[in-house]
Parts: C-alpha cells; sequence; structure tokens
C-alpha cells in the first residue's frame, strides 16, 4: 500500500508576491493496534496502542511495534494481520488493526496494563526509560563492526535518494537499512519518526515470517533522517542492529542508552562531517 497525502489549497507568500495553488499534504490519521492472543477456544483482544501514523505499510509497523515493545520475540511468534479501515461516526480513534498471535507466543496482558497513546513526534509517551528496556532483559550488543570511514559520509545521501513521499511533500521523516558495505536493503517513510523506524524493521519480520525463519540484522546499519531519540535507539537494540547513523542530533538518553548496550551511535551526519557519540572502540582500523 503506498502512502498517502492529501491535497490542499493555500496561499503562498514569496518576494512580495501571493500566489494560490494546490499542496500535497502528507496524511496522518490515527491507528490502532490489537493483538489477538490466547490459547484456542479462549482467543481474545486486547488494545496495545494507538499511534499517529502515516497510512501505509500498517502491518510492517504493528509487527516493528510488537517487537520493540517486547510482546513479539520473533517472526514466528505471528500468524497475521487484519485491518478494520472503518472510521465509527464521531469516534476519535480511526483505523484499526489486528494482529494475530501463535498461540506459543507469550504475551501476558497482566503484565502489559498501560494504554498507549503514541503521538507522531514522541514516541510512546512515558516510555523513555533506561529501566523499561532492561525489563525486557535485552542485552548489550557484542558485534565488532568494520566499515570504510567514507562510506558514512555518503550515507545520508544514499537514503534520499529512497524519500520518494519527501519529495511530494517535504513532511516525512525516512530510515533505512543498509548493510556495511552500503548496499540498500530497504527504507521506509512517516510523519512520525518512531513509525518510519518500527515499519523498516517490521519488513524485515515479515519477509522471516514467510520464510519461517528467525530475524538477524547483525551486519547492518540503520540511517535516520533526523535526530536519533531514545526510541530509535532502543528499537534498533532490540532488533539487534548494531550501529545507527543520523543526520541529525541524539539526546542525552539516546548516547546514554548506546553506551550501555555497546551500540555505535553516529550522529549530525553529512557529506562534510560525523560525530562519533558511542563505540568507537567497535569500529574498525579506519577509525
Amino acid at each position: 500500500m503506498a502512502l498517502q497525502n492529501k491535497e490542499f489549497e493555500i496561499s503562498k507568500f514569496q518576494r512580495g508576491q501571493v500566489v494560490r495553488f494546490s499542496d500535497k499534504i502528507a496524511t496522518e490519521e490515527p491507528l490502532e493496534i490489537r493483538v489477538v492472543f490466547g490459547s484456542a477456544g479462549e482467543r481474545r483482544s486486547k488494545n496495545v496502542s494507538i499511534t499517529m501514523r502515516t497510512p501505509g505499510n500498517d502491518s510492517e509497523l504493528a509487527a516493528g511495534f510488537l517487537l520493540s515493545e517486547g510482546i513479539i520475540k520473533s517472526p514466528s511468534d505471528l500468524v497475521g494481520f487484519e485491518s478494520d479501515g472503518a472510521i465509527p461516526e464521531g469516534g476519535d480513534v480511526g483505523n484499526s488493526i489486528f494482529v494475530e498471535l501463535s498461540e506459543s507466543a507469550e504475551f501476558d496482558p497482566a503484565k502489559f496494563q498501560r494504554h498507549f497513546y503514541a503521538t507522531s513526534s514522541c514516541g510512546v509517551c512515558g516510555k523513555a526509560s533506561l529501566e523499561t528496556l532492561r525489563n525486557q532483559d535485552v542485552k548489550p550488543i557484542t558485534e565488532s563492526v568494520t566499515i570504510e570511514r567514507d562510506l558514512i559520509f555518503k550515507l545520508p545521501d544514499k537514503l534520499r535518494i529512497h524519500q520518494g513521499v519527501f519529495d511530494v511533500t517535504g513532511g516525512l521523516h525516512a530510515s533505512g537499512l543498509f548493510d556495511l558495505k552500503g548496499k540498500f536493503v530497504a527504507a521506509r517513510e512517516d510523519v512520525g519518526r518512531h513509525n518510519a523506524v518500527d515499519k523498516l524493521i517490521g519488513a524485515q519480520i515479515l519477509a522471516k515470517s514467510d520464510q519461517t525463519g528467525e530475524l538477524c540484522l547483525s551486519g547492518h546499519l540503520l540511517v535516520v533522517s533526523g535526530r536519533a531519540s531514545f526510541e530509535l535507539m532502543q528499537k534498533a537494540i532490540v532488533a539487534r542492529i548494531p550501529m545507527l547513523v543520523a543526520v541529525g542530533a541524539p539526546s542525552s538518553l539516546a548516547v546514554e542508552l548506546a553506551r550501555e548496550f555497546n551500540m555505535i551511535l553516529i550522529g549530525f551526519t553529512s557529506a562534510e562531517r560525523f560525530n562519533i557519540y558511542s563505540g568507537e572502540d567497535q569500529l574498525g582500523s579506519d577509525f
């Protein structure tokens, strides 16, 4: 499903002139994520998130979110998806997606009592704490990374090539997955930076699910078009991606998280410069 945009008639003031034209704006709508779980004959559903997103790739978004929250551990925990696109009259919640978990998936709703409301800008509200990630029993990354320094300078432009909806609207974040030689794997866009990463990781989960394999993203790096927040670091670590490269700045909590979990974190990346905030000793001899 292609990402959506809407057209609005607007006025543009430029160099003393006023021009009326139709502008394409990135669509933002709510998505309710519900999981269907339990043993045969006792299946039930539970709301686990409401997120503001750009419609499109919703199954990927749900899969990536469920992994980062520890609700699923591997692609084999997923059985299927069912979407309900209807918006109830007078309702506050729009589209819904039901994610059916396998009977063997270890989801305990008693341990998941928070009713998330994730806005497009802040990620999962109230989630930004190191303790939450520790409680998921996520281990530090031990992988060594060998990468050429010159490749890092090129990564923002390599991602920019795949920001097709941004070209039209100018209003979307992007995330891209590359191997350590710079070979492009996949990219996703969304009005929320955390959604773009969930969609990207979710796409890899679903590809493995089709093959009944395990998710393995070692030997890859994540590139994001904006800043590096706690949520993005969390998602990369849970997905076992050893390196994150951001065009913008990292937050203090992102740096702390990267250092605690042995993640390579690079920020302010451009064709002329980049800063290494964590993991310099894990990089190859070119650094």
